[in-house]
């Protein structure tokens, strides 16, 4: 994952493709940022799947922006969060879609027999283990919740 992000980043280095060069130089200071603190507990450094989430993160982050920037009138700044969501976008797998999430879920909360909101912490550990990047995990959370009631 690192090197696919670092080989981008040289391409557009070389194109000098600036908003895909300074968004790609955000991705690598947020993993080196959590690299840090992973040596700090003791790993050498952060696996993949962390990285993913870093990655969604970052996404998430820049919805939040673009409904901000939208709202408040800047739409200059919505369109160039929603270019750094698209080149950030590249690097995750494919998205699931609601209805594959809803049955991905149910899924879940049968394999796990699963019988309440106490069980929840536990079908959504297995979701992030099993999807890591695939999914978005706060809606995700909002489904397995009326699972479970």
């Amino acid at each position: 994952m690192r090197e696919q992000i670092n080989e981008s980043l040289t391409a557009a280095i070389k194109q000098q493709d600036k908003r895909r060069m300074a968004t790609l130089r955000l991705v690598n200071a947020a993993i080196k940022d959590r690299d840090i603190e992973a040596r700090s507990q003791g790993a050498d450094r952060v696996s993949d799947d962390e990285v993913l989430q870093i990655l969604a993160k970052m996404v998430k982050q820049r919805d939040e922006s673009i409904r901000t920037y939208e709202e408040s009138g800047r739409l200059e700044m919505a369109e160039q969060e929603r270019d750094e969501r698209s080149i950030i976008m590249e690097f995750l797998p494919q998205q699931m879609a609601e209805a594959e999430v809803n049955a991905t879920c149910a899924k879940a909360v049968e394999e796990l027999d699963a019988g309440g909101l106490r069980d929840m912490g536990k079908v959504m550990a297995h979701l992030k283990t099993q999807y890591p990047g695939q999914m978005d995990f706060g809606k995700a959370s909002c489904i397995v919740k009326d699972l479970l009631r």
